[in-house]
C-alpha cells in the first residue's frame, strides 16, 4: 500500500498551522475594529491579552505535541500540559476578576484617602482655632508648676499701678496747684498726671522694696541693719503718710461730715487714720502676695535672676499625650497609605503577569519539560527575581538527561 507523501506533508502542515486558522479572526474580534469606541476599549481590556494568551499556548502545543514521540516521560509530559492549560484558564478568569477588583479597591482607596484629608484639614482648623486656648492653658499651668512665683509678681506690680493710680487721682490738684505756683503757669492735669502716675509708681514700690529688706534683716537678727531700715521705713511712712494717704483721707472727710454735724477731724487724727490706712494696706497686700513678689522683682532689678539655677518644669501630661497621640496618628495614616498603594499595586499587575506567566511557562514547558512558574501568584513578593528564575534553568546536560 503507498501512502501518499504529499498528503501527508498536507495534513501534518495544516496541523502545524492549524492555529493561523482562527488567529486573526480572535485578534479582530479582540481589538473591536467594527465596534464603537466604548466596546472597543471594553473588548481590549478584557479579551485582547487572554486571545494572545490562548494563541501563544495553541502555536507552542502544537510542537510539543510532536516532541512527545521522543520525550523520556511521555505521560508526566503530557500531565503538565494540560495542567499548563488549565493555569491559563485560571489566569484569565483570575484576570476578568482582577480587572474588577481593582477598580473596587481604586474606589474605596479614594473614598479612604478623601476621608483621610477632610479629617486631617478638620482637626488642622480645630487645633488652629483652638491654639489660643491651648497656649493660655499651657501658659498658666506653666505659672503655676513654675518655682518662680510669677502670680505673686504679678499682683504686687498690678497692686502698685493700682494704688499709683488712685493717689495720682487724689494727689494730681495739690501738684497742679504747687507747680503753677512755682512756675507762674496754669498747668493742666494731662501734662501732669502721667509723670505723676511714674513718680508715685516707683514710690509704692521702693516702700514694697523697703519693707522687704526690714524683714529680712529681722530674720537674719542683723540689729545694725534693722535699725537703719527701720529708721528708712519711718521715712517712707512719714513721707507716704503726709503727703500721699493724707489727701486720701482728706478725701473722705466730706463722707464723714455727711453723717454728723460740726464734724471736725483734726490733723492728728487725720495722721493717725492715714497711718492706719498704710498700716493696714500693706500688711494685708504684704501676707497676701507682697511677700513673694517683691524679692522677685527685687532680683529682676538687680540682675541676679529669679532662680539658683536652671529647673526644668515638665511639661504637662496633657502636651504629652497630645504629641503622642498626634504622632501616632501620622505613622497610622502613613502606614494605611503605604498598604493601600502595596493591595493597589497588587491588584493592577497580578492579573495580566499571571497570563503572562502562564503564557511562557507553555516556552518552558517545550524546552525544558517543566514550567517555569508555579501559579497562581499570592501577592508581588512571589514573583522571584530574573537572575533567581535563570538559576532554576537547568543545564544544557540537564536538557539532554530530559530529552
Amino acid at each position: 500500500m503507498m501512502i501518499d507523501i504529499g498528503s501527508v506533508a498536507r495534513v501534518l502542515l495544516a496541523v502545524i498551522l492549524f492555529p493561523s486558522t482562527f488567529q486573526d479572526q480572535v485578534i479582530f474580534f479582540a481589538w473591536g475594529m467594527d465596534d464603537d469606541l466604548w466596546t472597543a476599549l471594553a473588548k481590549r481590556l478584557f479579551l485582547l491579552l487572554p486571545a494572545l494568551a490562548v494563541i501563544a499556548g495553541s502555536w507552542v502545543t502544537i510542537p510539543s505535541l510532536f516532541t512527545v514521540i521522543f520525550r523520556h516521560k511521555r505521560r508526566e509530559f503530557m500531565t503538565m500540559m494540560f495542567l499548563a492549560w488549565w493555569d491559563l484558564g485560571k489566569s484569565i478568569v483570575s484576570f476578568w476578576g482582577g480587572v474588577f477588583k481593582f477598580v473596587l479597591l481604586f474606589i474605596g482607596d479614594i473614598i479612604g484617602l478623601l476621608k483621610m484629608i477632610v479629617v486631617g484639614i478638620l482637626l488642622l482648623i480645630r487645633d488652629v482655632l483652638f491654639l489660643p486656648f491651648r497656649m493660655v492653658r499651657s501658659a498658666g499651668q506653666s505659672v503655676v508648676r513654675s518655682p518662680v512665683p510669677w502670680i505673686a509678681v504679678f499682683l504686687t506690680v498690678f497692686w502698685c499701678i493700682i494704688e499709683a493710680l488712685i493717689f495720682s487721682y487724689v494727689t494730681a490738684p495739690l501738684v497742679v496747684d504747687t507747680l503753677s505756683n512755682v512756675t507762674g503757669e496754669q498747668l493742666s492735669f494731662t501734662m501732669v498726671r502721667i509723670p505723676l502716675f511714674v513718680f508715685l509708681l516707683f514710690i509704692v514700690l521702693g516702700s514694697y522694696a523697703v519693707l522687704s529688706n526690714l524683714v529680712n534683716a529681722v530674720t537674719s537678727k542683723n540689729i545694725p541693719s534693722i535699725v537703719a531700715i527701720f529708721a528708712v521705713e519711718a521715712v517712707v511712712l512719714f513721707v507716704e503718710v503726709v503727703f500721699l494717704y493724707r489727701e486720701f483721707v482728706d478725701s473722705l472727710v466730706p463722707w464723714f461730715a455727711q453723717y454728723s454735724e460740726g464734724f471736725e477731724l483734726g490733723v492728728f487724727w487725720t495722721l493717725a487714720i492715714a497711718c492706719l490706712a498704710w498700716f493696714g494696706i500693706r500688711s494685708v497686700s504684704w501676707f497676701l502676695f507682697a511677700s513673694h513678689g517683691t524679692p522677685t522683682i527685687l532680683s529682676v532689678i538687680q540682675g541676679k535672676g529669679v532662680a539658683a539655677g536652671p529647673v526644668e518644669v515638665p511639661a504637662p501630661a496633657e502636651a504629652k499625650a497630645e504629641t503622642v497621640r498626634y504622632t501616632s496618628l501620622i505613622k497610622e495614616e502613613a502606614e494605611w497609605v503605604r498598604r493601600k498603594g502595596d493591595e493597589l499595586l497588587s491588584a493592577f499587575m497580578l492579573p495580566p503577569l499571571q497570563i503572562v506567566a502562564a503564557t511562557i511557562n507553555f516556552c518552558t514547558l517545550l524546552i525544558n519539560g517543566r514550567p517555569l512558574f508555579e501559579l497562581p501568584f499570592a501577592s508581588l513578593e512571589a514573583i522571584v527575581s530574573s537572575k533567581v528564575l535563570f538559576g532554576g534553568v537547568p543545564t544544557k546536560a540537564g536538557v539532554g538527561q530530559n530529552a
